[in-house]
């Protein structure tokens, strides 16, 4: 990088500085007052008479986004966090020899330290008129030009700084993510759920069907997996006895990248003792639409191209429902393996050899027919019990597991499911992801012997959720890439 021609006159200048004695990465900042700040207690004085208040003297920092010279004057815009705003210098003001310099050596990108009065300019804008200037920090690397910005996708994920300095909206995003986050660590401890840590280097896979990121321990001599899935550990705390439990971490999965896919991701789980999955539904309901409220949006918010309500009470729909009526599946279709195995080879769809059950069938089924036309708010329950390894078997249908996702915008947000709380079933479910594994099956799970002794000592009723927090970021954003509610998404 430092072949390229501008950033090489800009290292010349930086030669300049340090010959002139002065520290182009100053470390003392006399900053008193943020951008935003200096306009909410300055906007006032537009209603003066003078529009100007020579007494109050700030101290104000950030990037130059844009620079004019007028003459015997500079008109800056700079930028920081919290907003930006123009700043005039005279030659008269701050003396010759510092006017030159500046004006040698100072250019957009550097940030800058500024001290002087607020005043209105001739056209109404809100300006500093600078007495004082110190420079903080020399840019050798020039920006974007302003007016187009970031326009390379690439350069806009793989320098997410570039992107942050100058794209405001990426900024927001980032914000909002915060916000949505800190509304639901409040929502849920609000609900006397206590937020717990558990780890993120595991020696079993289990937890989810997934494809681990696999590493070793040298210390141990053993490999450990980065964690696909906080379940059983959180698991094992309800059967330690916390009743009401919460981790916001990252899972990572060794899968595929696409715009709702990324090899990390921020995950959301809950377990609630004494509930079922049908407790869970008005929960995350709620959830939802109390981080709509800390965002101060709109509740229909256009994601996908589509404007989704998330005011109203969201659709409830069976797994077998939605393959009909949603789906537009014949119900003859669905009565067997065999009729869904010949429905699916006339459509020229092929399924996975390792999933070949009743069960997985179905799930072929759903995330052609019905998945992509799940729009609006809707909860899918009644999941069938071969894709369901860790949730309870409903009482008068074995065949299904009590168990639901949320669909918005074409998109799983959310899964949860009254929780397996008998070792003996789980073990056996164990067994056949056991067999599924030796089978070819890469996600499924393996033996966990301690979460069969945990429940063994006896887990009582619960309910547990899963809910992907970029996900939720994209939908309440409006964000169609995954990517761009991620500060530094993975990349090929």
């Amino acid at each position: 990088m430092f072949e390229n021609q501008y950033i090489q006159q800009r290292l010349e200048k930086l030669k300049s500085l340090e010959k002139l004695g002065l520290n182009p990465y100053e470390n003392q900042s006399e900053r008193d007052t943020i951008i935003s700040d200096f306009i909410a207690q300055f906007e006032s004085l537009k209603d003066n008479e003078n529009q100007r208040d020579e007494n109050q003297i700030v101290t104000v920092s950030g990037r130059i986004k844009f620079m004019r010279l007028m003459g015997k004057a500079l008109f800056y815009k700079i930028e920081d966090e919290s907003g930006s705003l123009q700043v005039y210098m005279s030659q008269n003001d701050v003396g010759i020899d510092e006017f030159a310099y500046i004006k040698k050596n100072i250019e957009v990108g550097d940030i800058i330290e500024l001290k002087g009065y607020p005043f209105f300019t001739k056209v109404g804008e809100l300006s500093l008129h600078t007495s004082e200037f110190k420079l903080l920090t020399k840019a050798i690397a020039p920006l974007p030009e302003k007016f187009h910005g970031v326009q390379d996708i690439e350069i806009k994920y793989r320098q997410r700084y570039l992107d942050l300095i100058m794209n405001d909206d990426a900024k927001k995003v980032f914000h909002d993510r915060s916000k949505i986050v800190a509304s639901i660590r409040s929502f849920l401890q609000n609900k006397d759920f206590l937020e717990v840590e558990t780890p993120m280097l595991h020696p079993i896979l289990g937890g989810a069907n997934a494809k681990p990121f696999v590493t070793h321990h040298n210390a141990l001599g053993l490999d450990r997996y980065l964690r696909i899935a906080p379940e059983l550990y959180l698991k094992r705390l309800i059967v330690g006895g916390f009743e009401a439990i919460f981790e916001i971490n990252r899972n990572f999965r060794n899968e595929g990248i696409d715009h709702t896919h990324n090899p990390e991701f921020t995950m959301l789980e809950f377990y609630w003792a004494y509930k079922t999955y049908k407790d869970l539904l008005p929960l995350t309901q709620e959830l939802i639409q109390s981080a709509v409220k800390a965002l101060n949006i709109s509740p229909i918010v256009h994601f996908q191209g589509h404007d989704i309500d998330l005011s109203k009470d969201f659709k409830i729909l069976s797994y077998d429902e939605a393959l009909l009526t949603v789906g537009g599946i014949d119900a003859a279709v669905i009565e067997d393996k065999e009729s869904i195995e010949h429905f699916l080879q006339t459509k020229g769809i092929e399924h996975r050899k390792d999933h070949n059950t009743y069960g997985s069938l179905k799930a072929d089924l759903f995330d052609d027919f019905v998945e992509p036309k799940l729009i609006q708010p809707t909860f899918i329950t009644e999941f069938p019990i071969e894709i369901s390894p860790l949730a309870r078997r409903n009482d008068a249908n074995k065949n299904i597991a009590d168990r639901f996702e949320l669909f918005i915008g074409a998109c799983e947000i959310a899964n949860g499911f009254s929780e397996l709380n008998d070792p003996v079933d789980q073990y056996q479910r164990f067994e056949a992801q056991v067999a599924a594994k030796a089978k070819g099956d890469e996600e499924a799970c393996e033996m966990d012997e301690d979460y069969i002794k945990a429940l063994s000592y006896g887990m009582p009723p619960t309910a547990g959720e899963g809910i992907g927090i970029d996900r939720l970021t994209m939908l309440l954003t409006g964000k169609e890439s995954i990517k761009d509610v991620l500060l530094f998404p993975a990349m090929r």
